[in-house]
């Protein structure tokens, strides 16, 4: 910890400092400048922003490179990317990512406390910060089982764990909201009375229930699918994150929203990134890099990924090249590529070139590995139709998209030219193998099933297939090995990712999970799947508060009338 005293007598070129940043274009936040400025680091603070500094004990020629804040995340949920914290903070590193906003609201959904504990031991020591929210909804709703339940009590305990939390995560359970659900409302005031934010999670809310939503003290949004809804957002005094995500790309729709009166009121989040997207396209910088080829603004970029975030979230010291600031910084070739150069954490370089120069380590819990609990389910997957022909509620999907379409079908069996496929969610906490069955088309399958227990927010099993045998021996692959990502064909697994930690994480690190998620990628696409990203758009179908049609582990579940329906009309 370096003294103010040491800080001041740096400032004022009295002292040494121990790093000083020289011929380089620094972005400046407040004012939207570029200048050409000496950064005088003391310890992990900016000490000074100008010229005539000629005493550092180390001396960085930048020779025209630009130097910019740390980019700040402003909604990850880490457990998405299927690496822990520690693994997490090495892959975005080296893209200049230094903060993060993450909302641990996944790992809670499948272990509560004891999974936030699990997130805040694997973030020490890593170099990168992360603030965790305080997740808001678990059970994301009451129409679903979790592995946890976060009350009233359970939440005041998790802001007392989390003591440097931002706030409140985001509040799925809009109509919670709008109907003053008591312990919903409780959570709400908690976070406030604290003086902290509550995030929002809304999409297509609009007219008097986003008015009623937003008097909640509810502020952000990432969920919005149009520029016009983000406008409508904004001007009800809420912040947009712009999510780019691996199934989730809203950047092409939203990015029109944005202009030089307004873009104070947006950040960047990815939300859900897969491993290989990490370290193949980047995070932030990867936002950056294709919002300006877009026409935004370098500058206003650079704003929305660091000092806003900052600003909106608290983070007092953050997102801004200052005085007084902390010494999170990235060195990058120029403001179109944003290739990254050197990152900077607390003064000190550690990475350079896509290169990470500090180890961290890896925190493990083995309680953490046993959450996969079903019974045999042999038989269980047959599907009977009232009458051949008899009208089906089928699920339909998009390749980019969360949100789920609604068609009725006539339905004369599985494995033919229409692209039906089963589903099921089957509850794997208990062992009890509580489950429900459906229809989906969208995804492409010919053949065999695909399986994960990343199935969002309760992360059930979820599995779908065109054969019941397979459909069978996919669901017990994933017990087996503690829960992941599986592939099988003729009661064969073709592929496998183990994910022990929850279901959800792994301990290896991203190239590592990166290379057996391409594996069951490849294998998914082998079956006939035509979709870019098949486990995340996968993961999505068991969410019940996006709409139109999910599938929960208790039924088919119709997100506008928030009531479970029957298969068949």
């Amino acid at each position: 910890m370096v003294i103010l005293e040491k800080i001041l007598a740096v400032s004022r070129g009295e002292k040494k400092a121990d790093l000083i940043f020289r011929n380089g274009r620094v972005v400046n936040v407040f004012s939207g400048e570029i200048l050409q400025v000496d950064v005088v680091v003391c310890g992990n603070t900016i000490a000074a922003v100008g010229d005539g500094y000629v005493k550092g004990h180390e001396v960085m020629d930048l020779k025209g490179a630009y130097l910019i804040p740390g980019l700040i995340d402003a909604h990850v949920h880490v457990e998405s990317s299927m690496l822990t914290p520690a693994g997490f903070a090495r892959a975005v590193l080296s893209h200049g990512t230094t903060t993060v906003i993450a909302d641990p609201h996944e790992i809670a959904n499948a272990a509560g406390l004891r999974g936030l504990d699990f997130m805040v031991n694997s973030s020490r020591g890593a170099p990168v910060d992360f603030f965790f929210m305080v997740p808001s909804c678990v059970p994301a709703t009451g129409m679903e089982t979790a592995g946890a339940y976060l009350g009233a009590e359970e939440t005041q305990k998790a802001f007392e764990m989390l003591h440097d939390s931002p706030g409140l995560g985001e509040m799925m359970n809009f109509p919670g909201v709008l109907f003053r659900d008591k312990e919903v409302i409780s959570k709400i005031k908690m976070a406030l009375e604290m003086g902290r934010v509550v995030d929002g999670h809304a999409p297509s809310l609009t007219g008097k229930d986003l008015n009623a939503y937003v008097s909640a003290g509810i502020s952000s949004d990432h969920e919005c699918v149009s520029s016009g809804e983000a406008l409508e957002k904004i001007r009800l005094g809420m912040k947009v994150i712009i999510r780019e995500g691996s199934a989730a790309k809203d950047l092409d729709a939203l990015l029109p929203a944005v202009n030089e009166k307004n873009f104070t009121e947006f950040m960047f989040g990815c939300d859900d990134r897969h491993p290989a997207h990490l370290l193949e396209n980047g995070e932030i910088d990867d936002i950056l890099r294709k919002a300006v080829r877009k026409g935004l603004d370098p500058v206003n970029a650079v704003r929305m990924a660091t000092i806003n975030p900052a600003r909106h979230y608290g983070l007092k010291g953050r997102g801004a090249v200052a005085p007084g600031y902390k010494a999170d910084l990235v060195v990058v070739r120029d403001l179109k590529d944003f290739d990254v150069l050197e990152v900077y954490k607390d003064g000190r370089m550690v990475a350079k070139e896509g290169r990470i120069l500090e180890s961290s380590p890896q925190y493990h819990d083995p309680q953490l590995e046993d959450s996969v609990r079903i019974p045999d389910l042999r038989g269980r997957f047959s599907l009977e139709p009232p009458a051949q022909g008899a009208i089906a509620n089928v699920i339909t999907v998009k390749a980019g998209q969360i949100i789920t379409g609604w068609e009725k079908v006539p339905f004369y069996g599985i494995g033919g030219d229409d692209d039906l496929a089963k589903a099921a969610v089957i509850e794997r906490y208990s062992g009890k193998g509580g489950m429900s069955l459906g229809l989906v088309r969208g995804f492409g399958l010919k053949s065999g099933a695909i399986a994960s227990t990343i199935a969002h927010d309760s992360h059930n099993l979820i599995v779908i297939g065109v054969s019941d045998e397979d459909m069978e021996m996919a669901t017990r692959a994933a017990a087996e090995m503690g829960g992941g990502l599986v592939v099988v064909l003729d009661k064969e697994v073709r592929a496998s990712l183990p994910l022990p930690v929850g279901g959800l994480m792994s301990y290896e690190d991203a190239a590592g999970v990166a290379a057996g998620h391409k594996k069951t990628e490849a294998a998914a696409v082998a079956l006939g799947c035509s979709l870019p990203s098949p486990f995340m758009t996968l993961s999505f179908l068991a969410l019940p508060v996006i709409p139109a049609l999910k599938l929960t582990d208790r039924g088919l579940f119709d997100v506008k009338s928030f009531s479970h329906i029957s298969l068949w009309d």
